[in-house]
């Protein structure tokens, strides 16, 4: 073989494997979950309290709890609010440490030295509020919900009651159709821009990223109620943190009602929903910024 093919092989032996941009974004994803194992074990261990307490509750309900005038679903009602409160509240300790955390810890320089860009590593952060969490909510609530069915039906036979008026009146399909709408239009859709803005609070903070979060929108609404005695802003930030009313949900019905009745057109036009997304891609843009200049602490 002469020199310069044995030279080509060298070079190609020697260069190293072009990693797809899509498989790098995987491998991210999956480096979050394998660093905040508490991102889905929370969500489990509070989903395994709720079950003890409606078996307890099953098995010896309250005297002065009269069953006849109980919704059927609010049982079910109860644990999806209950398990999307939580997620929520995980989500926005997630985001506040998300770029915050490896600043701190100085572990950034290790991660930057990987061919990953830095849009890589916020687009794999954003996604953990905006997709793993919404989905991993749903499961875990459609598997609590059937469980939950399961030990009712079990306590009602063992008192010798007519299991069959749970399974047919309580639409369960209808329950889970509406969840999964409500998880991907608001706790993803709707609250982007509130989940990209602690983010880009975690990636410009030095230290306290939750008063730094929370601190300019409380200075921007006593500024104008001052300036010009009004409440916009707070308004505003009222609307985005409830649901929006373009959503078509109301209280009690949230996670519960059918398809037809949750506005699916009139949210999806809503401008609330597509400013609120420009707002959230203009704060993930300079979340990647930061990331890039910002030093460790």
């Amino acid at each position: 073989m002469n020199a310069p093919a044995m030279s080509s092989v060298e070079s190609q032996a020697t260069m190293p494997a072009l990693i797809p941009a899509s498989r790098r974004l995987y491998w991210s994803v999956r480096r979050e979950l394998w660093e905040n194992r508490w991102l889905y074990l929370a969500p489990f261990a509070v989903a395994a309290l709720f079950l003890v307490a409606f078996l307890i509750s099953a098995i010896h309900p309250p005297r002065h709890m009269r069953v006849a005038s109980t919704p059927l679903g609010q049982p079910y009602t109860i644990a999806a609010l209950f398990m999307m409160g939580t997620t929520f509240m995980v989500a926005v300790f997630y985001c506040l440490d998300a770029l915050y955390g490896e600043r701190r810890d100085r572990s950034i320089l290790f991660w930057k030295s990987l061919p990953v860009s830095d849009l890589t590593t916020v687009l794999a952060k954003a996604s953990i509020p905006l997709v793993f969490l919404p989905l991993l909510t749903f499961a875990i609530i459609v598997v609590t919900q059937l469980i939950m069915m399961v030990l009712s039906s079990a306590v009602m036979l063992a008192r010798g009651q007519n299991v069959s008026t749970l399974w047919t009146q309580l639409p369960f399909f209808q329950m889970s159709l509406g969840l999964l709408f409500h998880l991907v239009a608001i706790h993803s859709l709707w609250y982007a821009p509130i989940y990209c803005w602690l983010l880009l609070v975690s990636g410009w903070a030095r230290r306290a990223p939750f008063l730094w979060a929370v601190l300019p929108p409380i200075a921007i609404e006593v500024v104008e109620k001052i300036a010009f005695n009004t409440s916009h802003f707070a308004a505003m930030l009222g609307n985005r943190f409830g649901g929006g009313e373009s959503a078509g949900f109301t209280e009690g019905r949230m996670a519960m009602a059918p398809l037809a009745h949750l506005g699916l057109g009139s949210f999806f036009i809503s401008p609330g929903l597509w400013i609120g997304l420009a707002v959230a891609a203009a704060f993930l843009a300079v979340a990647v910024r930061l990331r890039r200049y910002r030093e460790p602490i």
